[in-house]
C-alpha cells in the first residue's frame, strides 16, 4: 500500500513537472541579465538594480521562497515555515522540489554563504 501512494505521488509530481517542458531560461535574453546581475558589487546597487528591473512584489516574491529554502534546509515543519514566511503551501511544496529535485542552485548558494561565514 505504501509503495502504490508512493509511486502515485511520484506521477503527480513528475507531471506537474512536465508543466514546464520545452521551456528553458538559458536565452540570450536571461544570459544578459544575468551578466548585468554579475557587475553588481554592493548591496546598495542591488537593491538599486532590482528596484528598476523588478516590481516591489517580484522581488519580495522571489526573497520569501530563498527564507522558505533556508527553513525547508533547516528542517522547519510547513507550518512553521508558513507562519514564518507567510507562503503557502503551493510556494512552499514548490521550493521543496527545486530542493530536492532542482539543478541545486539552492544548494550551490547556501554552502557558499556556510563557507564565507566560516571565514567570518
Amino acid at each position: 500500500m505504501w509503495q502504490f501512494g508512493y509511486v502515485e505521488s511520484r506521477r503527480a509530481l513528475l507531471s506537474k513537472a512536465g508543466d514546464n517542458m520545452g521551456k528553458t531560461i538559458r536565452t540570450d535574453a536571461v544570459r544578459g541579465l544575468f551578466e548585468a546581475i554579475l557587475t553588481l558589487e554592493t548591496e546598495e546597487e542591488c537593491f538599486a538594480f532590482f528596484e528598476d528591473v523588478c516590481t516591489v512584489n517580484e522581488v519580495l516574491s522571489i526573497a520569501q521562497r530563498y527564507s522558505v529554502a533556508k527553513m525547508l534546509k533547516d528542517n522547519h515543519t510547513y507550518l512553521e515555515v508558513a507562519n514564518e514566511t507567510g507562503a503557502s503551501t503551493a510556494t512552499i511544496s514548490r521550493v521543496n522540489r527545486s530542493l530536492n529535485y532542482g539543478s541545486d542552485g539552492y544548494e550551490l548558494v547556501f554552502s557558499r554563504l556556510e563557507k564565507k561565514e566560516d571565514k567570518g
